[in-house]
């Protein structure tokens, strides 16, 4: 049986693929240990959602699982409006959209469309400061990209990767003294 990727990890494997290998290490711990209070926030944030307490109207699907027999993904959805079709993700502050981000909704969205839902629009909402970034739904270009970062996944070994210092990356890296 082929394994699924969490759609989850997709951001954290783009940001960097040690995170993903150390995230995994340090799981049998307490988060309380090892995360920064940025990630205790957001992690505090996304209680409602997973609750089920965002809203009680009947159009917000919360925190549904998703799947993808095509990518071989599998995750959850922050928000989905039925009356509207969008897809939101919710992240408690954006200062950027990153590609890690984009390509965790992109997975999403295909989760979706791959289960019949259909999606209109998708949207990134701060939670901080209340603002709703929309984001393209992926064209051919970028559905491209994104079957390359999942093939890239799949195909990952970790002995065999070369990590590449990054300064503006590693020193917003919860694992940096485990690494280099």
């Amino acid at each position: 049986m082929e394994s699924y990727i969490q759609i989850s990890k997709l951001n954290d494997f783009i940001f960097c693929p040690y995170s993903v290998y150390f995230h995994s290490i340090y799981d049998i711990f307490s988060p309380k240990l090892y995360h920064r209070a940025s990630q205790t926030i957001g992690k505090l944030k996304h209680k409602n959602i997973e609750k089920w307490q965002y809203s009680t109207a009947k159009r917000y699907i919360q925190g549904l699982s998703v799947y993808s027999d095509k990518y071989k993904l599998m995750g959850k959805i922050d928000i989905y409006d039925a009356k509207e079709h969008c897809l939101i993700e919710r992240k408690n502050k954006i200062k950027k959209i990153y590609d890690g981000y984009k390509y965790q909704l992109y997975a999403q969205y295909f989760c979706l469309k791959e289960m019949k839902f259909e999606v209109k629009k998708l949207f990134f909402h701060s939670l901080s400061d209340n603002k709703r970034y929309e984001i393209n739904l992926p064209d051919e270009k970028e559905t491209e990209k994104f079957e390359k970062i999942i093939q890239t996944i799949k195909n990952f070994n970790l002995a065999e990767f070369k990590p590449i210092k990054n300064p503006n990356k590693c020193a917003n890296c919860i694992y940096i003294e485990l690494c280099f």
